[in-house]
């Protein structure tokens, strides 16, 4: 398991928002991210070893009832596979702990 955190930053050169995501694994990712009708798409290339994996593409949702769920695939071997997906839900009396 692993954690990590982006950073957003406008890009004058790509005209768009582009992501660095640093992770507490061996690799981090840098793409770039659109927003359009509720919804981000992100694509990014990863740099280091993540498992065989070159690329993800995702789409981000915030939904009318405060949730935010996102889905994710990963390029793998030449191949598209499934990857992480989930519901996030805000959680007033959760405690952050990342080691």
């Amino acid at each position: 398991m692993y954690g990590g955190e982006t950073i957003i930053v406008w890009s004058e050169k790509k005209q768009s928002l582009a992501a660095y995501y640093f992770t507490t694994a061996s690799f981090t990712t840098v793409g770039t991210m659109t927003v359009k009708d509720g919804h981000i798409a992100t694509r990014e290339t990863v740099e280091g070893d993540a498992n065989g994996v070159s690329e993800v593409r995702g789409t981000s949702e915030l939904r009318p009832d405060g949730t935010v769920r996102v889905k994710s695939e990963y390029l793998k071997e030449g191949k598209w596979e499934p990857g992480h997906a989930a519901t996030y839900r805000h959680d007033p009396a959760a405690k952050i702990t990342f080691k």
